[in-house]
C-alpha cells in the first residue's frame, strides 16, 4: 500500500515562518523591513535572540530582497510578503526555496527529504517547482516514505 504525501505542513510552515519574521522585524524597525535592517538583525545576535526572529526566514528575505520588494521603494511590505506566499503557494516551490526554508517550518524531515529526493519525479509540469497539489498526487511507497 502506497502512501499519499501531503505538502500541506511543509506549505503552512513556510508561510507561518515567513510571516512571524516579517511581523517581528516590522515591530523592530519603525522604519521598515529595509536590505540595512535585515542585515543589522542578522549580524546582532541579541536582536535575533531578543525579538525571537527565525534567522533562516530574515536570511531568506534578505537573499531574495530585490524579488520580493516589487515595488522596488526599498522596503518590504505586508502585500510583497502576501504576494510572495500566494505566488509560493500557487506557483509552487523551487528546490533551493524547500532547502533554505522547509528545515526552519516545523515539518518533519522525512516529508522534507522525500519531496527532494523524488522532487523531479513530483514536478509533473517540469518547471522547477512543485506544488502541493503536485505533492499530493505523488504517490510514493510507504517503505520509502
Amino acid at each position: 500500500m502506497s502512501k499519499r504525501l501531503d505538502g500541506t505542513s511543509m506549505f503552512t510552515g513556510i508561510n507561518s515562518g515567513l510571516t512571524n519574521a516579517f511581523t517581528q522585524l516590522s515591530n523592530q524597525y519603525s522604519d521598515g523591513i529595509t536590505l540595512e535592517n535585515l542585515n543589522k538583525a542578522l549580524t546582532n545576535s541579541n536582536t535575533l535572540a531578543n525579538s525571537n526572529i527565525n534567522a533562516t526566514f530574515a536570511s531568506y528575505m534578505t537573499n531574495n530582497f530585490k524579488l520580493i520588494d516589487s515595488d522596488t521603494d526599498g522596503k518590504i511590505s505586508s502585500t510583497e510578503i502576501q504576494d510572495l506566499m500566494s505566488q509560493m503557494a500557487t506557483q509552487g516551490l523551487t528546490r533551493e526555496q524547500i532547502i533554505a526554508l522547509a528545515g526552519s517550518s516545523g515539518i518533519s524531515t522525512s516529508l522534507q527529504e522525500t519531496v527532494l529526493n523524488h522532487f523531479d519525479e513530483i514536478d509533473q509540469n517540469k518547471d522547477g517547482k512543485v506544488t502541493n497539489q503536485e505533492i499530493q498526487t505523488y504517490g510514493v511507497d510507504s517503505s520509502i516514505y
